[in-house]
């Protein structure tokens, strides 16, 4: 279903949890992965080749988080 408001809030949330900034690019666009308005305005529907950026202390844990939330479908069925 792509990155609706549900995943990119799960998104959000996880975000939160590490110092790193995140960002998600999606073609030309760029959104901070700590703003659910940010993430929905990409319209990043399901298929697309999404690219995350991660810079500070803990990216690579926040890397791992996101890599492992994706992997489970945002927990959604």
């Amino acid at each position: 279903m792509g990155l609706h408001a549900r995943p990119a809030t799960k998104l959000v949330e996880l975000a939160q949890q590490f110092s790193a900034e995140l960002s998600i690019m999606d073609g030309d666009k760029v959104a901070s992965a700590a703003s659910v308005l940010g993430l929905m305005v990409l319209a990043s529907a399901q298929g697309s080749t999404l690219t995350l950026i991660a810079e500070g202390d803990d990216a690579e844990a926040a890397l791992d988080a996101v890599q492992a939330l994706v992997e489970a479908n945002f927990d959604e069925e």
